[in-house]
């Protein structure tokens, strides 16, 4: 009899707690309900219909939300923007106000709102004293506006922040700095100012802190070596000022710097000793203020991937310690006053795909050693005291080699044949502000022209040659040979392979004659330049056939006739030069020529309509505005 009550008793004991325990799930604390639904009211577009399934009282079963077993409170808010299925990922959309009412989920570890667009309001300026189990912050990619709230210093248990990509304003509070097991700290791409507190240095588990592209002032911390376990910094982008900090050489676990686009000042203070940021992989100072040399203990830093330096004042010599760098693979010089010679270490980077020096004071011979580079895909030495007076003929032993830029290099004669033999198809040539002269080679196959060469401003070679149909597989799609001395004849740009070129710039030359039909075979072109020359004859009208084109420079030439009416389908021009030409009649009515100022078509007597002068009758002259020269 006695066990027999005894089992009743655990039977009736199960079925009470299995009940319990079931009407937790089935119903939603009060505070949680009214704080997701307040949440739910404030938005009023929901493109993924997630919060249309939100009824009833068990929010525990809601999608997007997640509960403690034991309890039943709201521990999870899980409602981003990205959404992936089984095909693809898509971006959703929550347009609305955040409400404030949602700190009353008190219990909420995690709350991913990121990515929703059109997602409004402020952050809560209660959430650090009413989320104390708050681990995860996900408020990136939406309109949110306002301060970021000092309460957020109270939120001891946090681990990541991600409130990039908004409108926040303010400044960032000095209370992050209080944020013991913070780990991530994602507040870029906003408009915060004011300087980046002392505070943050208190950052001891901080992993990665991203503040760039806001309009932050003031030095880096001083302090922030001590950030030991840092793996990734990026204060890119602001307005920050003053000298780099010594203790950033302390920084053993960081890989990825990014100080650029800023106002520093004064010398690289690292490495100062060696096995110093031996984990650096990407290192960006570019456009700053610094100055001095690059220091010779570069070299030390083995892990160096990529390195951009470009945009400052360092002078003195590259150093050859560079040639250390094995993993390197991309480096940017360019913008500086460095001179000498470029190191033949430099032969040494065999990973090296990007070489950029261009726009300092480098000196020639080239060293051989550079043939060595056989991954290099790009290589610009453009504007520096070379010399070269002709091409290096390693060039042509270069297997990756596919974009070169040697504007301005003192480069004299012809272009020479043995770079038709180049391993890989040329995509990207500027041979721009050089001495070029003689015959195009029949290998370039940008065009097809008949054209003689003018060999000096007072002498001209009158051998006329055709740009022939190499290249057959149609790679090149940048091709600048503005400020040479080429001249006369008929450009026929498009006859063969090469339909493929953006960027075609033939501005200040000689050239003579008329632009043929065929330039409306380059389908994909985006911009054309033949500004200051001698074209002459009327538009051709079949650029109308180029729909892709954004930008046209064919000011101060000599074309007459009228502006086709086909240029109103060249729907994506947004830059239109037509001045100082010989043209007439009425500009064609219509978008884009009627949104173009009158700079556009200044220079031509016998033009009017919008946006100039009115025509009163048709063909009459009725501006008057002297050709200006070249």
């Amino acid at each position: 009899m006695t066990s027999w009550l005894l089992w009743l008793v655990v039977v009736f004991t199960m079925t009470a707690v299995g009940k319990g325990k079931q009407n937790v799930h089935q119903e939603c604390h009060p505070n949680d309900l009214k704080g997701l639904a307040s949440f739910k009211a404030g938005i009023h577009v929901d493109t993924s219909s997630r919060l249309a399934k939100w009824v009833g009282h068990g929010c525990c079963r809601w999608e997007g939300i997640a509960c403690n077993e034991a309890t039943g409170r709201v521990t999870e808010i899980r409602l981003p923007g990205f959404i992936s299925t089984n095909d693809s990922v898509f971006q959703s959309q929550m347009r609305g106000l955040l409400s404030p009412s949602i700190t009353l989920v008190s219990c909420l570890e995690i709350i991913d709102l990121g990515g929703l667009i059109g997602l409004a309001g402020r952050i809560p300026p209660s959430i650090g004293l009413r989320l104390p189990n708050l681990r995860k912050l996900y408020l990136y990619g939406n309109k949110l506006i306002g301060p970021v709230p000092d309460s957020i210093g109270k939120l001891s248990k946090l681990e990541e922040l991600h409130l990039y990509e908004n409108r926040l304003s303010g400044s960032v509070p000095s209370t992050l700095g209080d944020l013991r097991n913070l780990k991530q700290l994602l507040l870029y791409s906003n408009e915060l100012a004011g300087m980046i507190p002392d505070s943050f240095t208190n950052l001891t588990n901080i992993v990665q802190i991203d503040l760039h592209s806001n309009i932050l002032t003031g030095h880096i911390p001083e302090r922030i070596g001590e950030m030991q376990v840092l793996e990734k910094l990026d204060l890119s982008k602001n307005l920050l000022t003053g000298k780099i900090p010594l203790s950033l050489a302390n920084l053993n676990s960081i890989s990825e710097m990014y100080l650029d686009s800023n106002h520093l000042e004064g010398e690289i203070p690292f490495p100062s000793s060696f096995g110093q940021l031996s984990s650096l992989g990407f290192l960006r100072l570019d456009d700053n203020h610094l100055t001095g040399r690059i220091p010779a203990s570069f070299g030390n830093m083995i892990s160096l991937q990529r390195v951009s330096l470009e945009n400052n004042k360092f002078d003195g010599v590259i150093p050859s310690s560079l040639g250390n760098l094995s993993a390197l693979t991309e480096l940017y010089l360019s913008g500086n006053l460095l001179s000498g010679q470029i190191p033949e270490s430099v032969g040494q980077l065999s990973q090296l795909i990007m070489f950029n020096v261009s726009h300092n004071q480098i000196q020639g011979p080239l060293p051989h050693e550079l043939s060595s580079l056989q991954n290099l895909q790009t290589l610009d030495l453009s504007f520096n005291h070379l010399n070269l007076i002709s091409f290096p003929k390693w060039l042509a032993q270069l297997p990756s080699l596919s974009r070169i830029y040697f504007a301005g290099c003192g480069i004299q004669g012809e272009i020479p044949d043995f770079l038709q033999a180049t391993p890989s198809p040329i995509q990207e040539l500027d041979l721009s502000s050089n001495h070029l002269t003689g015959s195009l080679a029949a290998w370039l196959g940008i065009w097809a022209c008949l054209i003689s060469i003018q060999t000096s401003y007072q002498a001209q070679s009158n051998n006329v040659f055709r740009i022939g149909n190499a290249f057959s597989d149609g790679s090149l799609t940048y091709v600048d040979l503005s400020d040479n001395y080429f001249s006369t004849g008929i450009v026929q740009a498009g006859v063969g392979s090469q339909t493929g070129i953006q960027y075609l710039n033939l501005s200040h030359n000689f050239l003579e004659g008329r632009v043929a039909t065929t330039i409306g075979r380059l389908k994909s072109l985006q911009t054309l330049d033949l500004s200051c020359n001698r074209l002459g004859f009327n538009l051709p009208e079949a650029l109308a056939n180029v729909s892709s084109l954004e930008k046209l420079r064919l000011q101060k030439n000599h074309f007459t006739g009228r502006i086709p009416s086909g240029f109103l389908k060249l729907t994506k021009l947004k830059e239109l030069d037509l001045s100082d030409n010989l043209l007439a009649g009425e500009i064609p009515a219509g978008k884009p020529l009627t949104d173009f100022p009158q700079s556009s078509y200044s220079g031509n007597k016998g033009l009017c309509g919008k946006p100039l002068t009115p025509c009163k009758v048709k063909g009459l002259i009725l501006v008057e505005e002297p050709q200006k020269p070249c």
